[in-house]
């Protein structure tokens, strides 16, 4: 595509072609030679030897018309050719330019017509002649082929070839356009091709840097729109035409594939495709997101995608880590939306585009899919779904041994873990660390046969690297049902008395009163109080493990028995340590 000059620009251009045509009118008539039937002939005869299969448009008196010619006499003498001079005709036909057999001999003809024209004398140069060049009272041969014709009464001829189904905007002046095209002249002959160099033709549109009619001709089209425009040569190149490529007078014909268009005052554009129900909160700038995108330009070329990875993109919003137009087109989503975000080349790649899939100038369109979002300061969102009938005095806290039901999922609905697979509730002593800490806060304060709903995000989960199953920086969803709870033991204690202790407890523990305790003994005499309700041991874990730790712990110089001056209880111990402090 060639440029026109802007007005406060220079631009060279190559010489002219000049054109010598001679221009006689017919002086006399002269009786004319015979036919080949035999008789004078009184008017010109048409021989259409070539008619196109198209004929958009035939030649009118007052037509500006391009055309090449050989000229003969009766016997095949060549008198002249335009061939020869490797200049076409171009003139105005029907206004007295011409000879009148050739004015005649043009009228109706098509672009790509050939025509043979027998032209009488009194319709040619009479009985006069041409001095030196054609004989008086001479029948004129012509083989004559069309290659251009317009009208200073026409415009832009704009025909749409494929219009695409969805057009979110059309050209305007003062946009920017990227676009393929074929440049022909009428006659078909190829004088330019974006496709050749590789890239798209970029310009502004309505701001002298293209040729009137390509101005024109682009107005109103849609990206991915086909359009075939045809421009007379006063708003394409005129009388001195462009190079070798475009002569003068030439009308052009373009083919053209709008590819994108943007203004340079355009922002961020939003389209909602879907919106899940019950959007509760809209993220903002600082949050972290995870979504999935397909990124195509603005023909509907995919240059990326979240999903040939399978893994979401995963960024905090609003603070620079991706494009502006991103940065701001996420904000205000919903968890679970679909939207799409039409982002201007000034606020994603600009001028230079990026890599090998996104040129200059690029609109960029991304199909999102919001999974989730947090922010880093998110606490747990718990929502209670259901509560049992019957009054709960009672409720979990930390260190209680817990069991319960739990479906876990992520925000999109994707199914991780579910204690129903297992068949079994899952245990847990809170508190301890036993569960990630998001699900340890939300199963506080539950009451059994309580049903919550927990939102973690994922500080209070699995963090950034995720887990088995768990996809770095999601946010989870559980559904949480407390089957029963068992209150805990205070830091540090292995088992606690409901009540007092026995006065001597060494005695009590001492079965064969030999002055020693083994193993057995004490186990023995641990069991009978937790049977007859005295004491209890630390929820959640094996008896026998608890009775064994809490043995060791007793037999200090670890010789298996405990001697009346090695027991003590913790809460001795603790005073003890007290006493020791101060």
């Amino acid at each position: 595509m060639f440029r026109t000059v802007p007005p406060s620009r220079t631009f060279f251009r190559l010489p002219l072609l000049q054109l010598l045509l001679l221009l006689v009118q017919a002086v006399g008539r002269g009786l004319g030679r015979a036919s080949p039937a035999g008789g004078p002939l009184e008017d010109v005869v048409i021989e259409r030897y070539h008619i196109p299969r198209t004929c958009p448009r035939e030649v009118q008196m007052g037509d500006f018309v391009r055309y090449h010619y050989n000229g003969t006499f009766e016997d095949g003498k060549k008198f002249d050719s335009s061939y020869d001079r490797s200049t076409l005709v171009a003139i105005v036909v029907g206004v007295g330019r011409l000879i009148t057999g050739m004015d005649r001999g043009l009228m109706g003809m098509c672009v790509n017509e050939r025509r043979r024209l027998i032209v009488p004398p009194h319709l040619g140069y009479g009985s006069i002649g041409v001095a030196g060049l054609i004989p008086p009272d001479a029948t004129l041969y012509f083989d004559v082929v069309l290659l251009d014709v317009w009208n200073k009464a026409d415009t832009v001829q704009v025909s749409t070839l494929l219009h695409p189904a969805h057009c979110p905007r059309t050209v305007q002046d003062s946009d920017f356009v990227r676009y393929h095209y074929n440049g022909t002249l009428l006659d078909g002959t190829a004088f330019d091709t974006s496709y050749s160099r590789g890239g798209t033709y970029d310009t502004y549109i309505g701001s002298g840097w293209l040729i009137k009619g390509m101005d024109q001709g682009l107005l109103g089209m849609c990206p991915g729109e086909r359009r075939k425009i045809i421009i007379p040569p006063f708003l394409a190149y005129g009388e001195k035409g462009y190079g070798t490529v475009i002569p003068p007078q030439a009308s052009l014909v373009f083919h053209v594939l709008l590819i994108d268009v943007h203004n340079p005052k355009d922002t961020v554009q939003l389209e909602t495709l879907e919106l899940p129900p019950g959007c509760v909160r809209r993220a903002v700038a600082g949050d972290f997101m995870r979504y999935h995108y397909n990124g195509s330009l603005m023909d509907g070329t995919l240059f990326d995608s979240s999903y040939s990875r399978n893994h979401t993109y995963n960024t905090y919003v609003g603070r620079g880590y991706i494009i502006p137009g991103m940065d701001q087109g996420l904000q205000g989503a919903c968890m679970g939306e679909r939207r799409r975000i039409t982002i201007p080349p000034h606020l994603a790649y600009g001028e230079n585009g990026t890599g090998d899939k996104i040129p200059g100038s690029a609109v960029l369109i991304f199909d999102v899919h919001v999974i989730d979002f947090h922010n880093p300061e998110d606490p747990v969102e718990i929502k209670i779904l259901s509560r049992p009938s019957e009054t709960c005095n009672e409720t979990a806290k930390s260190g209680d041994y817990v069991r319960y039901h739990y479906n876990c999922s992520l925000l999109d609905g994707t199914k991780l873990f579910s204690s129903h697979d297992y068949g079994d509730p899952q245990e847990a002593t809170l508190g301890a660390n036993k569960v990630i800490e998001g699900l340890d806060t939300g199963l506080q304060g539950m009451c059994v046969g309580e049903r919550r709903q927990l939102v973690v995000p994922p500080h209070l989960a699995h963090g950034e690297s995720g887990a088995r199953g768990v996809p770095g920086s999601a946010v989870l969803l559980f559904e949480v049902e407390l089957v029963s709870r068992e209150e805990g033991l205070p830091t540090g204690y292995l088992f606690v008395w409901h009540e007092d202790p026995p006065v001597n407890l060494f005695e009590g523990l001492d079965l064969n009163k030999d002055g020693e305790v083994p193993p057995e003994e004490f186990s023995a005499f641990i069991k009978a109080q937790v049977s007859e309700g005295k004491g209890r041991l630390m929820p959640g874990q094996d008896p026998e493990k608890t009775i064994a730790d809490m043995f060791q712990n007793q037999d200090r110089n670890q010789d298996g028995k405990i001697t009346v001056e090695e027991l003590k209880l913790k809460s001795d111990e603790d005073q003890e340590r007290v006493h020791e402090e101060l």
